[in-house]
């Protein structure tokens, strides 16, 4: 495996409006309410990962070809739009760019949809996905990544409430088009802006 480390930190001091500091992490995972209504297990050598839509070179990642890429380590806070929020997450794993760097956007590709292991959905421009600390991870704190909390692998968005920090991922489609996922169709925002407080969906 191709490990670079390189430490990305949050760059904001302070906690985005009406969050507060929860010290555990026994909560997280339970607001992903995927089709299956059941907490994916999947088998790291048995995971893969599709890149497909408009890209020069649609792909098919196994898990070891993730082991393969360069990988970081991310410092950031993890937000829930519920009010809590989980501080200096130490996270593992590889940045969303590389995945878009080794795939090649077409220029109409304006939005990355997520698909996860329990059907769960979101979305996110392509234009938001370009910071170092957005990563495809698959380590917390110096740990594999847990079933319960999105392993093995999930997306971090750190400045976007978690819901957009899609679990279990197995699929990534570049489209010109969004489409809103499962709590974007009904009670939160799509843009999800923790700095911003825009949980709601206000449609």
């Amino acid at each position: 495996m191709f490990w670079r480390k390189k430490r990305v930190e949050e760059p904001r001091g302070e906690l985005p409006p009406d969050q507060a500091p929860t010290p555990g992490i026994l909560r997280w995972g339970i607001d992903h309410p995927g089709i299956t209504h059941s907490l994916p297990n999947i088998e790291r050598e048995k995971w893969g990962l599709a890149v497909d839509g408009e890209v020069e070179t649609p792909a098919t990642l196994s898990w070891a070809d993730l082991l393969a890429l360069p990988h970081v380590e991310s410092v950031s806070d993890f937000h829930c739009v519920e009010g809590w929020s989980v501080l200096k997450q130490r996270w593992g794993g590889v940045k969303f760019k590389t995945i878009q760097e080794r795939v090649r956007p077409r220029p109409e590709a304006v939005y990355a949809l997520f698909e996860c292991a329990d059907r769960y959905t979101t979305s996110l421009p392509l234009s938001e996905l370009q910071g170092d600390d957005i990563i495809l991870a698959h380590r917390l704190n110096g740990e594999d990544l847990s079933q319960p909390l999105g392993g093995p692998v999930r997306l971090v968005a750190p400045q976007k409430y978690a819901y957009k920090s899609a679990m279990w991922l197995t699929k990534i489609t570049f489209s010109p088009k969004d489409r809103l996922g499962f709590w974007e169709r009904g009670y939160y925002s799509n843009t999800a802006d923790v700095w911003r407080n825009d949980r709601y969906n206000d449609r």
